[in-house]
């Protein structure tokens, strides 16, 4: 199993947003599509299948924001996201 299939699957079964590994969040959503800029600390995701612009910032030790977590899980489930590269994870 690829290391963005496990990230994606602990991101999406995940009960606790808390400890995940924010690089590799960056990574997912790029590769899932998702255009980056960034602003100082602030990683801003767009997506032309997306209404809502993503908003990131690392916490201490290069973890996500739990907040954030939850909202980029809702995201990718809401617009199902993780289903137009299945194949390809």
């Amino acid at each position: 199993m690829s290391q963005r299939r496990k990230f994606l699957a602990q991101l999406l079964n995940s009960t606790s947003s808390a400890n995940l590994d924010f690089t590799a969040l960056v990574n997912l959503l790029v590769f899932l599509g998702f255009e980056l800029r960034i602003r100082g600390s602030h990683h801003i995701f767009t997506h032309s299948e997306v209404e809502e612009i993503i908003n990131l910032q690392p916490a201490t030790g290069n973890t996500v924001k739990p907040y954030q977590a939850k909202q980029v899980r809702e995201l990718i489930i809401h617009y199902d996201l993780a289903s137009h590269f299945r194949d390809t994870l």
